[in-house]
């Protein structure tokens, strides 16, 4: 059954990273959806590197938040509530020039008015490259 309140759909979520979003700026695209994660891909290149030409680790953070914040969304029923993001952290493991990341958001908790993400991003040979926990506050719809 999984987590899901609303059903993931690949190309709709894809389709939220469109249409002048950061996501769109930074190449981030939707390629899985199990029971219980999302994984999304990032390419490393000039618009995601830092002056040393590495991946800056603010877009590994923005990889995780905007897989974590996808995923935290699609756990509540939409038409009562939203997911905002409220903390975030992040480990940087190891240094990646060029390629493809990709990052797998799973939740650690999943409550009324808070939840727990977990993102971990792996390079192109499966090596962990960022460890990030995302805590998102589950609010109420003013209607």
């Amino acid at each position: 059954m999984g987590i899901w309140v609303v059903q993931p759909d690949i190309k709709q979520l894809n389709s939220f990273q469109r249409d002048n979003t950061i996501g769109e700026v930074l190449g981030i695209d939707i390629t899985e959806v199990g029971e219980d994660y999302i994984q999304g891909t990032m390419p490393v290149n000039h618009k995601t590197h830092q002056p040393m030409g590495i991946l800056h680790g603010g877009a590994s953070v923005v990889l995780a938040e905007s897989l974590g914040s996808m995923a935290a969304n699609l756990c509540v029923d939409n038409s009562q509530y939203y997911c905002v993001g409220l903390d975030i952290n992040a480990n940087h493991i190891r240094a990646v020039r060029s390629g493809i990341v990709t990052g797998t958001a799973k939740p650690l908790h999943l409550g009324r008015s808070t939840q727990v993400w977990e993102i971990k991003i792996v390079d192109e040979q499966q090596r962990p490259v960022c460890i990030s926990r995302l805590t998102m506050s589950v609010l109420k719809h003013k209607h």
